[in-house]
C-alpha cells in the first residue's frame, strides 16, 4: 500500500512543551484514536493516517503519514492548527513539504450541482446533488460540511490548500458561508447524493438557499465527517426534526437484534416519515402541536422518562437544538452518572432565545 507522507519544522526551543500540549487538545477533541506526549505520535480514527510531533534541538518536527490525499490532508491541518496555536506567542510559520503540498484543490473538497428538488413533508425539502469521485463519501462518515456562495456572486469562490495545510478561505465579501449537514442518501454509481434541509419560517442561510435552490445551482461540499456510534444492545436514539437523517443513518446500520426507542419530535403527524430500523427498536413521534421548537420540553422530558435496562451494553445519542442538548448532556452525566463513552449529546441548531446561553455543560 502506497503511503503519503510529509513534513513540516519550525524554530523553536518548546518542543516538548508543545508536544503535549497538542496531544492533549486531540485526545479532549476526540480526533485522535492514540496520542502520546512522550512518543509525539498521534494516529487518526479509521485509519486515516498517523501524525508525528517530534521535539527536537531548538526544533520541533511534525510529520504526516497516510495512505489517502484526504487523510494526509486532515493531518496536516490538525498538526498546523494546533501547533500555530500552542505556540502563538512566537508565531510559527509552518510550511509542509511532501506529497499533496502541490494541490490546488483541496482533496476533502467537491463541487456539487442540484439535480433535483422534492418536498418529503411539509417542513423538509430534499435536494439530490450530483458531482464526481463520490465513493468516499460511502462511508460510515455520514456529514458534511455545505459551502453556499454569498447570494448573487456570479462564479463562486472556494477554499484553497495554504502552505501550512490549512485552508486560504476567499476575502469576506466572496467567501462561502458554512453549514453542517447529514448525508441522508449517497450512491456513488449514480453520482448522487441527498441532503435534506428543514424549512424554517423565517429562513436562515441554509434553508433560504434551499428554497431557492434548483436543478443545475451550485454548492460546495467538504467532507465527510462524523463519527460512527458504537454497536450496543440496546440504544436510546432522540432528536428533532434538524436531526431525522442522521437518525435515519444510524437507524439503518443498526444490527437486526438492536432493542431500544427512537423519540423524533417533529410539528405534527404531516411531518412523519418512514424509517428503516430494528424490530426491536420503538420509533415514537413526538408532536409540539404549535408549541414553538426549541423552546419547549418535550423532548427532554421524554427522553428523561425513558427506563434503560438494568443489563447489556447501551449507548443514548440525541441532535437537537442547544438548549435541549445542553439539559440532556447534564442529566446523563451528573443525575444518571453515565460514563463519557456511554452517550453523545449534540447541539443541531441554536434558537436565537437561547443564543446568549450557549454553555461547554
Amino acid at each position: 500500500m502506497t503511503v503519503l507522507t510529509a513534513e513540516a519544522t519550525i524554530p523553536t526551543a518548546a518542543g516538548s512543551a508543545y508536544v503535549a500540549a497538542v496531544c492533549e487538545r486531540l485526545l479532549k477533541a476526540e480526533f485522535a484514536a492514540n496520542a502520546d506526549s512522550a512518543s509525539g505520535r498521534i494516529e487518526l480514527r479509521d485509519g486515516l493516517g498517523i501524525g508525528t510531533l517530534e521535539a527536537l534541538s531548538g526544533r520541533l518536527r511534525m510529520k504526516a503519514e497516510a495512505p489517502t490525499e484526504q487523510g494526509l490532508s486532515i493531518l496536516k491541518f490538525l498538526l498546523s492548527m494546533h501547533v500555530e496555536e500552542v505556540a502563538a506567542a512566537e508565531k510559527p510559520d509552518v510550511v509542509w513539504t511532501g506529497d499533496g503540498c502541490g494541490l490546488e484543490v483541496l482533496p476533502s473538497f467537491r463541487e456539487m450541482t442540484v439535480l433535483r428538488v422534492a418536498d418529503v413533508t411539509p417542513h423538509v425539502r430534499r435536494i439530490t446533488l450530483t458531482g464526481h469521485d463520490l465513493k468516499r463519501f460511502e462511508s460510515d462518515s455520514v456529514h458534511v460540511r455545505l459551502l453556499f456562495p454569498p447570494e448573487g456572486l456570479a462564479i463562486p469562490e472556494w477554499p484553497k490548500p495554504g502552505k501550512n495545510g490549512r485552508p486560504v478561505w476567499p476575502p469576506e465579501d466572496r467567501k462561502p458561508a458554512q453549514r453542517v449537514y447529514t448525508i441522508r442518501r449517497i450512491d456513488a454509481a449514480s453520482a448522487e447524493m441527498d441532503i435534506d434541509f428543514v424549512m424554517h419560517e423565517v429562513p436562515g442561510i441554509a434553508s433560504g438557499w434551499a428554497a431557492r435552490a434548483k436543478a443545475g445551482t451550485i454548492v460546495g461540499l467538504l467532507g465527510p465527517g462524523g463519527r460512527e456510534m458504537t454497536s450496543n444492545d440496546w440504544v436510546l436514539l432522540a432528536g428533532d426534526e434538524t436531526a431525522i437523517p442522521a437518525m435515519a443513518r444510524i437507524l439503518e446500520k443498526l444490527p437486526a437484534t438492536t432493542r431500544g426507542v427512537a423519540l423524533i419530535e417533529a410539528e405534527d403527524a404531516r411531518e412523519v416519515q418512514e424509517l428503516a430500523h430494528p424490530a426491536g427498536v420503538e420509533v415514537r413521534w413526538l408532536f409540539r402541536s404549535g408549541e414553538e421548537p426549541g423552546r419547549n420540553t418535550l423532548l427532554a422530558d421524554a427522553v428523561m422518562a425513558v427506563r434503560w435496562p438494568a443489563d447489556g451494553s447501551s449507548y443514548a445519542w440525541l441532535g437537537a437544538e442547544e438548549a435541549t442538548a445542553r439539559r440532556l448532556r447534564a442529566y446523563w452525566r451528573d443525575e444518571m452518572g453515565l460514563e463519557k463513552g456511554r452517550w453523545q449529546a449534540v447541539s443541531y441548531w441554536t434558537h436565537a432565545a437561547n443564543a446568549g446561553e450557549k454553555s461547554a455543560a
